[in-house]
Formats: C-alpha cells, structure tokens, sequence
C-alpha cells in the first residue's frame, strides 16, 4: 500500500468469526488494514483487482466481499457475529447508514465477516500471527516445513502458544488446506514472532506479515444459563453433572448437565482424544463449568474446556454390614430391601461403604492443540 501512496496505520488485523456457522468458510476469518489516505476510488480498485487476482470465486464456499469505511464501525457488530448470527440484510443497512462503500460477490455473505474485522478492536485480549507465504509455483503441492524445528521453536519461545502437539505429533503450525499460507505462529508478544519464525526450518518463504488478531481469545464464547442456550452460539455455563458420561458410536463421549433453569447434553467427540478420558472421570453430582459451541441437532454442547468447580463426594459399596451381636456379615434381603443376620434376626439398611477416590481434581482442562479451535483461549494464556 506504501507504493500506491497510502500509510498503513498499526497491523493489519485477522479476526476470526463464529465457528460455529453452518455455512461458513474453513477458518471463518476476515482481514482488515486501517490505512491513511484520500482516494477511495482507487482503493476500490485496487481491492477489486486483488480479488480478481486471488479469489477462488469458482468455490462453492467462496463468497468474498469488501468493505471501506471512514470511520470505526460499531464494537457491538463484531461481538453479535463473533456470538451470534448476523444477517446480511442487517449489515447492508449498518453500511448504507454510515456511507461505506461495499461489494459482495455471489451470495454476498463475505460482506459480514469484512464488517466484523473493521468493526472489532482489542477491547478485551488480542494475539498476534506470524503468517508464511509460499511461493506461487509451490502452492497445491505437499508443504515442506520440519517439524523438528516447529518444537525447538515451541520451548524456546515461550509467548508462543499452539505450535505443535507433541501426544498426536501434529505440526500445528501449518494449515491443512492446500492454500499459499506455507505456516502461522501464534504468540502475545509481536516483537517475538519474527525470532520464532528464523528458527523454523522450511521450504522458501516468499512473503511474510504480522497480524494483530482475535485468536485465542475465547471472544467467541458468551456466559449464560443453560435455559439460554441457542444452537450456534458459544457458551459458558455452570451446572451439575446430571448422568454418568458414556460412550456412544464414533467414539463420542456424552452426558447432561442440569442447573436450576433446563438440562442440556454435552458432549466431548471422538477429534478431542485424551480430553474424552478427562470427561469420562467426571460424576454426578460435579459442580462444572462448561465452554463450547453449541450444535443444533440435537441441541448438544460440544466441549472446548471445563472448569471443575467442585467434586462430589462418591462412596462405593465394600462389604454387607456386620451384625453387632453375632459379628458375622448379614444377607441381603433382595435389592433395595437391606440385610439381615440370618443368625439373630437383627437388620440393617446400610452396606459398609468407603469414599471413591477421585482421579480428577479441581480446576481447567482442555481439548489437546490438535483439536483447538482458532478463537478458544488456551489454558497457557489463561490468568491463574
């Protein structure tokens, strides 16, 4: 933008949107630059050009849009399409009411995420990427980034924070999808990110930009009670385990959680691995913070992370009581209806019992890196 005479003010920003969309993009983001100049109409087609250039408009998942604005849009815009789902009937009218100028290309809906990204600002937390590009001739083709030196990146570099998953060994840094973006590393402290990015080991890098961002930021998720609830939102809420958490086909781990408004089932799929073990430890009775998105059929909380609040306490069954006179172990009259010593007659309702030992303790856990989300807040991150 500097040889076309604008000054770019700040980083430019990637914000990522609800992750929760039916119909959204592969990582539901949206760029945005806050820049300084005059011509807007050769801003628009400068934009316009690039989007000719770049856009897999012949994608059934592509549907771009730009936006230029004069001023700031409004915080709340960004918040309601981070959380909820906004309309592109709503966002048209937000632009035509403050003079921006727009385009949307096929079903327009790229118009929204445009919006979110001028409209968000770091009122609450930001991160920062380190975004790779690959050179032209490379892209579609298996990218060549060593994973050995994604790791020694990771421990050296502390305000780093999602890089690689050394239980699955799954190079996180580096997209799946067969786009120009050669890796991206996350962290809080800009100045940092170009230190990661020299000890990372790959093929040419031809380009590269730092972007101010959303991620892991849990912007996404919203408290609420479970009476509150509405399919594609994230959420925060508390309640009581309700069920025993059980298997079900794919691998999938279910159970309810009920507070003092509704019950709702959550759940922990088969991608989130180990965490599956976590939630399988989990009792009635448990007092538990839940976040995660909310699917739609059927109304299910898919977890990110939990928080216990409080352990139950859980007695197991050792032995028939003993008969105080004859000190022999009573029999059971037939379930539910208690023992009684077939020597004197004398009985009991009370088995003798011991408290289970808990192998879950207070406090967070989360699903592994490989199956984190762009927008949820690692536990690295998070304030003790």
């Amino acid at each position: 933008m500097t040889k076309q005479g604008y000054e770019l003010i700040g980083h430019p920003r990637l914000v990522r949107l609800n992750p929760n969309i039916p119909w959204k993009t592969r990582g539901n983001g949206a760029i945005s630059l806050h820049i300084e100049g005059e011509n807007h109409d050769k801003i628009q087609s400068f934009i316009e050009e690039i989007l000719k250039t770049y856009a897999q408009v012949d994608d059934p998942q592509t549907n771009p849009g730009y936006v230029i604005a004069e001023s700031q849009l409004p915080f709340n815009t960004y918040e309601k399409t981070v959380r909820e789902i906004a309309t592109l009937e709503e966002t048209k009218q937000l632009l035509d009411s403050l003079g921006a100028k727009y385009k949307g290309y096929k079903n327009g809906r790229g118009l929204i995420g445009a919006t979110a990204s001028i409209a968000w600002r770091p009122l609450y937390d930001k991160t920062y990427e380190y975004i790779a590009y690959r050179e032209p001739t490379r892209w579609g083709t298996l990218r060549q980034v060593d994973d050995t030196s994604v790791q020694h990146m990771d421990k050296t570099v502390l305000s780093t924070f999602d890089n690689y998953d050394y239980t699955h060994n799954h190079n996180r840094v580096v997209p799946n999808s067969p786009c120009p973006v050669l890796y991206g590393i996350r962290g809080d402290v800009a100045e940092d990110l170009p230190t990661a990015a020299s000890l990372v080991n790959s093929e040419p890098v031809e380009s590269w930009i730092l972007f101010e961002t959303n991620q892991g930021t849990d912007d996404h998720v919203q408290q609420t009670s479970i009476s509150g609830i509405h399919p594609h939102q994230s959420v925060i809420t508390t309640g009581i385990v309700n069920t025993i958490p059980h298997a079900i086909e794919g691998g999938h781990i279910l159970f309810s959680l009920i507070d003092e408004t509704e019950k709702i089932d959550c759940a922990a799929y088969e991608p989130t691995k180990e965490f599956r073990h976590v939630i399988k430890q989990l009792l009635p009775g448990d007092l538990i913070e839940a976040y995660g998105g909310v699917r739609e059929h059927p109304i299910t909380v898919n977890l990110e992370k939990i928080n216990v609040l409080e352990l139950s306490n859980h007695v197991e069954k050792v032995e028939n009581p003993v008969c105080p006179q004859c000190k022999k172990h009573m029999k059971s009259k037939g379930k539910g209806q208690g023992y009684k010593c077939k020597h004197c007659g004398t009985t009991s309702n009370e088995p003798v019992v011991e408290e289970k030992r808990r192998s879950i303790q207070q406090g967070f856990y989360e699903v592994p890196v490989c199956a984190r989300r762009h927008l949820s807040k690692p536990l690295k991150r998070m304030k003790p």
